[in-house]
């Protein structure tokens, strides 16, 4: 039996995920000017912020609880806007594809 069979890896979960996803989505519904959204470009977008950000992992409800408080604390916030913005125009000058 593998190691990852012996344990329950599904409720290990990256809020900063969540938020970053959701955040692109806003960004990217009011970006001006124009720019690739196939799905290779929007999920390169999240995975450059996604890499910039502080991960906000959770497994237990007491979990849950601290990635809320850290998502509303605003210094969090706004490094998470930035680098969903810098992820943005990174893919958008360099896409994956041609």
């Amino acid at each position: 039996m593998a190691f990852e069979d012996s344990y329950d890896f599904d409720i290990l979960v990256n809020e900063a995920e969540k938020m970053v996803i959701a955040e692109l989505g806003s960004q990217l519904d009011s970006y001006k000017g124009s720019i690739c959204r196939c799905n290779e470009c929007v999920v390169d977008m999240a995975a450059v912020a996604l890499n910039a950000v502080k991960p906000l992992y959770r497994v237990s409800l007491l979990g849950t609880m601290y990635a809320s408080q850290a998502m509303n604390e605003e210094s969090y916030a706004a490094s998470l806007r930035n680098e969903v913005s810098r992820a943005i125009e990174k893919v958008r000058k360099n896409p994956a594809h041609d």
